[in-house]
C-alpha cells in the first residue's frame, strides 16, 4: 500500500540527504583519482618500462578509485530501491536501505546503502514480516522484520513508495480473479508496465522469492531451471552470476565464468546486465564459438539457426527427414558411444608399431612402445601419450648410447682381431686396421645424431592426423563407419551424412552438429589447453543436444552450472532436449537440482491465455505459464487480403503504440524468406522505417524490426505483430506448435495476429 504523507516527506528528505552524501563522495573520489592518475604517469616515466612495485600498487589503487567513482556516479540517480526495518534479538531496530551497489561511509563506519546481494538483503526478497532469520558468514541471525518498503525513483526524485503488507511476498495470480488469495503488488505492476528498451535490464528491485532462491543457491551445484516464457529465467541466471561474484569474490574471478547463449544477437541483447550490476569481463559466447576456439578452427561454421531456416523453408520432405534425423543422431549419446568405438579403433591401429632401430641396433623394441602406449600412459590423450613416450625416449637414449657404443667397440674389436690373425702383410694389415678404427669412430660419431633422427622420424611417421581430419575420415570411410555403427544406420542416411561431410570439407566448413563429436575427439586425442570454467550459464538449453551439453560439462570445474530453458519453446525438436530428467541422467549422472518456474512476468493475462492454448496442444507440454495479475488489451486477430492492406493496418498500429508511450515493435515472420517479403512490402507501402534482422547480425535496436520466428527466443517487445498466422503457415504439427508458442509469448503489452483466409486452428 502507498505510504502516508508524513512518511513520504521523511523518505524524500532521506533521499536528498543520501544524494548529497554521494555527491560529496564523487567530488572526493574524483580529486583522488586525478592525483593517482598523475602519479601513475610520473611513475611510468621514471620506471622507463622496467618493473616497478610502486607503479603496480599505484595502478591498482587508481583502478579501485575509478570503479568507486563509476559506482557513485551511477548510484546518485537511484541510490536504492527498498528499505527494510529489522531488529536483531537483544538489539535496537535498524533501518537498512537496499540498492544495486553497497555504499559505505568509512568516516562514520556506516553502511549508507546495503548491496542487494548482501546476506541481510535476503530479508527483502524472501522474508515475511514477523520473526525471521538470514544466513550470514558468522551463522544464522534471528530477529524481527517489521517493514518492507519499495521506492519508485525516477529522474532522481521519489515519485512513490509502497509498504508491503503482511506476507505479501509476490504478486499472486490466477485466471479466476474472484479467489481470495489474489494480491496486487503495485510496485511490481509499475515496473512491468514500463516500455522495454533495446537491451535486457536488471531487475534487482523486483526479484521475486522463487527467483531469489535460485540466485542465492550455492555455487558448486548443477541447477536446471525449467522456466515458462516470461518467467525471467535468463535474467535470474545472470543475476545469479552477479551474486556468485559478490559472495565468492576472493575465490572466483570473471574470466572463470562462461555464459553460453543461442546466438550473437542474443548476446548483444543481454550484454548490459552484468556490467550494470558491476560485473565485467565475463566471457559470453555461443556454443559454436567456444567450440571453434577450443578446436582452434577459424573458418566457416554452418550454425544451427542456418540449418533450422533450411528445415523450415525446404519443400522436399525426404530431405528434411535426412537433415533432422542426421542432426538428432549426431547429438545423441549413441553418437558419443560411436566416437568411443572409433577411438578404440584408432588406438588399435596405433599399436601396430615396429622397433626403433639405429645402425642395426634396436634402441627401443615394439613391445616396450606398445606397453607404454596401451597401459602405462593410458590415462593420457592419444597424442599426448606419443609425446610423453618421445620425451621419455629422448631422455633414456642418453643412457643407451654408451651401451650401443660398447657393442660397436666389441664388434669392431672382433673384426680387428680377425685382421691381425688373418693378414700377414704388415702394411696391408696396418692399413686395414686403421680403416676399421676410422669406420668405428665415424659410426660412434654419427650414433648420437642418428639416434635423435631415428626417434624424430619414427614419431613423425607415428604422429596422429588432426582431429578434424580423423573425424571426416570416419564419415567418408563406409567400411569403418559400418563396422563402428554395427550396420544400424541405413544406407541412405549414411550416404546423406557422407555427402554432407564431403560438402563441408570441400567448402572448408564445419556443421555445428559435428562440433560435439569434434570436441570429444579433441579431448581424447589431443586434450584441452587448460580451458576450464568455475561456473557456466547455459541459456535456451533445450535447444542443445545431450552430446553438446556433455562437452560443455567437460570444461566445467566441480559441475557448477546454471542451466535455463523451456521445453515448450524447443523449436529444434530434432536435436534438442525432450526431457530434463533424461538430461540429468545421461549427462549429470542423476546429480542436479531441477526447479520449475511457471510464473510469467512478461505478458498480460490476455496474451498468456492465447499462448497457453497453443502450448497445451504440444506433446508432453510443460505446466502452462501463470501470468501475474496484469490486464491489457486482448490480442487482436486481423484478417487481410492484400499486402497494401496489411501495411496500412500495421502503420495504424505503430501510430497507436507510440502514442501510448511504447517503442519496441516487432513484425515476426515465420522464416527469413518470409521476412524478406515483408521487408519488401513495408519498403513499398509503409511510412515508417523498418530493419530486417538477419542470422548474422550481432546487434540491433528493438524499434520497428522484422525478425524471423526462431530468432525471437529470449527477446521481448512492447508490441508483437505475428504475420500470416493462417492454417498453411502454422499447421497441426509439433514444430509449428512450438514456433507459434514462442512468437506469441514475446509481447509485453500488445499483440496483433494477422492472417489470410482462416486463422490457424492452433489458436482455438
Amino acid at each position: 500500500m502507498t505510504i502516508n504523507n508524513k512518511e513520504m516527506e521523511f523518505e524524500k528528505h532521506k533521499l536528498e540527504e543520501t544524494k548529497m552524501w554521494i555527491d560529496n563522495q564523487i567530488s572526493s573520489v574524483s580529486e583522488k583519482e586525478k592525483e593517482l592518475e598523475e602519479k601513475v604517469s610520473i611513475l611510468k616515466k621514471s620506471s622507463g618500462g622496467t618493473y616497478s612495485e610502486e607503479l603496480l600498487l599505484t595502478q591498482q589503487v587508481y583502478e579501485f578509485a575509478n570503479k568507486n567513482l563509476q559506482k557513485y556516479s551511477e548510484a546518485i540517480h537511484k541510490p536504492y530501491f527498498a528499505r527494510i526495518d529489522f531488529r536483531e534479538y537483544r538489539r535496537d531496530e535498524e533501518s537498512y536501505y537496499i540498492g544495486k551497489f553497497g555504499l559505505s561511509d568509512n568516516s562514520a563506519l556506516e553502511e549508507k546503502v546495503i548491496d542487494w546481494r548482501a546476506p541481510i538483503a535476503d530479508l527483502y526478497y524472501s522474508g515475511q514480516q514477523g520473526e525471521v532469520s538470514f544466513k550470514s558468514p558468522v551463522g544464522f541471525i534471528e530477529g524481527e522484520l517489521s517493514l518492507k518498503r519499495k521506492f519508485v525513483i525516477k529522474n532522481e526524485d521519489l515519485e512513490n513508495a509502497f509498504d508491503e503488507g503482511i506476507n505479501d511476498i509476490i504478486l499472486k495470480s490466477s485466471n479466476n480473479e474472484n479467489e481470495d488469495n489474489i494480491l496486487v503488488d503495485e510496485f511490481l505492476k509499475i515496473n512491468l508496465e514500463e516500455s522495454i528498451g533495446s537491451k535486457l535490464k536488471d531487475v534487482v528491485a523486483t526479484i521475486q522469492k522463487e527467483q531469489n532462491d535460485i540466485i542465492r543457491a550455492s555455487k558448486n551445484t548443477v541447477m536446471i531451471i525449467q522456466g515458462s516464457a516470461g518467467s525471467g529465467k535468463t535474467t535470474v541466471a545472470l543475476h545469479r552470476l552477479a551474486y556468485l561474484m559478490y559472495k565468492y569474490s576472493e575465490d572466483l574471478s570473471t574470466h572463470e565464468i562462461l555464459v553460453v547463449a543461442p546466438n550473437k544477437l542474443f548476446l548483444d541483447y543481454i550484454s548490459d546486465i552484468l556490467p550494470s550490476l558491476g560485473v565485467s569481463g565475463v566471457k559470453q559466447s555461443t556454443f559454436e564459438d567456444i567450440a571453434c576456439s577450443i578446436l582452434k578452427y577459424s573458418s566457416k561454421v554452418y550454425t544451427k539457426d542456418m540449418k533450422f531456416s533450411l528445415v523450415m523453408e525446404e519443400t522436399n520432405k525426404e530431405k528434411i527427414k535426412f537433415i533432422t534425423t542426421s542432426s538428432k543422431f549426431k547429438g545423441s549419446m549413441t553418437y558419443k558411444s560411436i566416437m568411443d568405438r572409433y577411438l578404440k579403433y584408432i588406438e588399435k591401429q596405433d599399436t601396430q608399431v615396429e622397433d626403433i632401430i639405429v645402425s642395426g641396433h634396436i634402441l627401443f623394441n615394439s613391445k616396450e612402445i606398445k606397453r607404454l602406449y596401451s597401459k602405462d600412459l593410458i590415462h593420457y590423450p592419444l597424442n599426448k601419450r606419443k609425446e610423453e613416450i618421445k620425451r621419455y625416449f629422448n631422455l633414456k637414449v642418453k643412457n643407451l648410447i654408451p651401451e650401443i657404443m660398447e657393442k660397436i667397440d666389441y664388434t669392431y674389436e672382433s673384426s680387428i682381431q680377425s685382421v691381425k690373425r688373418g693378414i700377414q702383410d704388415d702394411i696391408t694389415k696396418r692399413k686395414k686396421i686403421i680403416e676399421l678404427y676410422d669406420m668405428r669412430d665415424e659410426e660412434k660419431k654419427k650414433l648420437k645424431v642418428s639416434a635423435k633422427k631415428a626417434i624424430d622420424e619414427y614419431f613423425k611417421k607415428w604422429s596422429q592426423k588432426s582431429v578434424i581430419d580423423l573425424y571426416f575420415n570416419l564419415l567418408k570411410d563406409e567400411d569403418i563407419f559400418n563396422e563402428l555403427t554395427e550396420g544400424k544406420i541405413s544406407t541412405k542416411l549414411y550416404e546423406f551424412i557422407k555427402e554432407e561431410a564431403e560438402i563441408s570439407m570441400n567448402n572448408s566448413l564445419i556443421d555445428s552438429d559435428d562440433l560435439a563429436a569434434l570436441l570429444y575427439l579433441k579431448v581424447k586425442v589431443e586434450g584441452f589447453d587448460k580451458i576450464s570454467f568455475s561456473h557456466i550459464v547455459i541459456d535456451e538449453a533445450q535447444d542443445y543436444s545431450s552430446f553438446q551439453l556433455l562437452m560443455l560439462k567437460s570444461i566445467a570445474v566441480n559441475d557448477s552450472f546454471t542451466i535455463v530453458g523451456d521445453i515448450g519453446q524447443g523449436i529444434y525438436y530434432y536435436k534438442g532436449i525432450e526431457s530434463w530428467q533424461k538430461l540429468i541422467n545421461e549427462v549429470f549422472k542423476g546429480e542436479a537440482n531441477y526447479i520449475p518456474l511457471s510464473q510469467s512476468y512478461r505478458s498480460t493475462i490476455e496474451i498468456i491465455n492465447v499462448a497457453n492454448r497453443v502450448l497445451q496442444k504440444q506433446l508432453n507440454y510443460m505446466t502452462p505459464a501463470r501470468p501475474v495479475l496484469r490486464h491489457g488489451k486482448e490480442p487482436e486477430l486481423i484478417n487481410y487480403s492484400a499486402d497494401k492492406e496489411f501495411v496500412e493496418k500495421l502503420d495504424e498500429i505503430v501510430e497507436s503504440v507510440k502514442a501510448n508511450g511504447k517503442k519496441s515493435i516487432a513484425v515476426i515472420g515465420k522464416t527469413f524468406e518470409e521476412c524478406k517479403q515483408i521487408k519488401a512490402q513495408l519498403k513499398k507501402y509503409s511510412k515508417n522505417d523498418w530493419e530486417l534482422i538477419k542470422n548474422t547480425d550481432k546487434n540491433f535496436q528493438l524499434e520497428n524490426i522484422i525478425i524471423p520466428s526462431y530468432m525471437t527466443k529470449g527477446l521481448e517487445f512492447d508490441c508483437s505483430i505475428i504475420y500470416n498466422c493462417d492454417e498453411e503457415s502454422y499447421g497441426d504439427n509439433e514444430l509449428d506448435k512450438k514456433i507459434l508458442y514462442v512468437v506469441l509469448t514475446r509481447a509485453l503489452h500488445l499483440e496483433y495476429i494477422f492472417y489470410k483466409g482462416k486463422p490457424s486452428a492452433l489458436l482455438e
